[in-house]
């Protein structure tokens, strides 16, 4: 199994994009599917839990399928799939990840709640790599690599 890339970070408008990039240099290239569903998993937290809300990302690659796992401190907000009429503004989110993911759900924990998906995706790097981990200050991006 490839180590996870973690990043702990404040859920805002302006991490999304970071994450975005962050998930691009772990995968070693193109990974537009993942970052979609990353990108709607952060948001849902933006818009349900607020602005700033601590959360970790995870993501790694095992077995030709690449999990990702956003967790964040509320485990009774949990995600609905709904169907958005042609019309609605908002609602399609979880609809695109269904769409993307082989399989995706909930684990709730005590205090927290983790959304996860797995998609197809390969290990592009050896095996025995440590984990990378990615600070994100609060004014949106200070990615140091804490260990690599």
């Amino acid at each position: 199994m490839r180590e996870p890339l973690i990043l702990e970070l404040l859920a805002t408008p302006k991490a999304v994009p970071e994450v975005r990039h962050a998930l691009r240099a772990y995968m070693g290239g193109p990974c537009a599917d993942l970052q979609l569903c990353a990108t709607e998993l952060i948001t849902n937290v933006i818009r349900h839990l607020g602005e700033g809300v601590p959360v970790t990302v995870r993501a790694w690659c095992d077995q030709g399928r690449t999990r990702l796992e956003v967790t964040d401190p509320d485990p009774r907000a949990l995600p609905v799939l709904c169907r958005a009429a042609g019309d609605d503004e908002t609602g399609r989110g979880l609809a695109l990840l269904d769409a993307l993911a082989l399989r995706w759900g909930v684990e709730q924990g005590p205090g927290t709640k983790t959304v996860w998906c797995e998609l197809e995706g390969s290990d592009r790097t050896s095996p025995g790599e440590p984990p990378t981990v990615i600070r994100v200050d609060s004014e949106g991006m200070s990615v140091g690599v804490i260990a690599r």
